[in-house]
């Protein structure tokens, strides 16, 4: 699906994913709002908040989670229909949780000329199902992304949702497994993979299968630098 077609689908009365956040988010990131920034942004400054970058925000369910929850939060999407119906939601929000939100449509593919630099606490790529020829510089550039210490969550449709799951893209092009984010990420310098796995989700017809996998980049040592972790 391009733009247009997110657009059309979102352009729908109802929020398409309803609005609590996705439980593998919650369960997996529900405790990272403690995390300090200790590292400056582009800007020279050390941010108050913990910063996290939502890649397909859609409707902004994960965003506004995360907001409400400490995090400066820049939520980005393909959908200019879907930001701004998770600009609506964030209107019901207090004035303090809506400054932390900062929302951006562009091309997911091209962070670079979106001006999306980073670093970040914390970036989410949650069912964003791109070819392998675009995924695999999107999860890199992601990780390139973080900050000392900071994680990265992947979750989407696994490739064996197609028979052994429910829902979801129909298309094996755009599907992945846990392996496959692992290879995507494999030789970049202090990202350290602590989960690769496939998740069950509850549908209202049957358990659907996702394909999970949390890296993260090696903290700094009081020295100033990289500190080696466990693979």
């Amino acid at each position: 699906m391009d733009a247009a077609d997110w657009d059309a689908r979102y352009a729908q009365g109802e929020l398409v994913w309803g609005a609590p956040p996705n439980s593998t988010v919650v369960e997996h990131v529900f405790g990272l709002d403690r995390v300090t920034p200790l590292h400056q942004g582009a800007d020279g400054v050390v941010p108050d908040l913990p910063r996290a970058l939502d890649l397909a925000c859609g409707e902004g369910r994960n965003a506004l989670w995360l907001a409400t929850h400490g995090w400066q939060v820049h939520a980005v999407d393909f959908s200019q229909v879907g930001i701004d119906k998770g600009r609506t939601v964030a209107t019901r929000l207090s004035r303090s949780v809506r400054d932390r939100l900062t929302w951006q449509c562009t091309d997911l593919t091209d962070l670079d000329s979106a001006e999306i630099t980073g670093p970040f606490e914390l970036v989410l790529m949650v069912f964003l199902h791109l070819p392998a020829a675009q995924r695999r510089p999107l999860v890199r550039r992601a990780a390139e992304l973080l900050s000392p210490g900071a994680t990265l969550l992947v979750l989407g449709h696994d490739s064996t949702n197609l028979t052994d799951g429910y829902g979801g893209p129909q298309d094996p092009e755009i599907l992945f497994t846990p392996d496959d984010i692992v290879a995507d990420l494999a030789g970049l310098p202090d990202i350290h993979i602590r989960v690769a796995d496939r998740v069950q989700r509850p549908t209202e017809e049957r358990d659907a299968i996702d394909a999970l996998v949390i890296a993260t980049r090696a903290d700094l040592d009081p020295e100033g630098e990289q500190q080696s972790q466990p693979a």
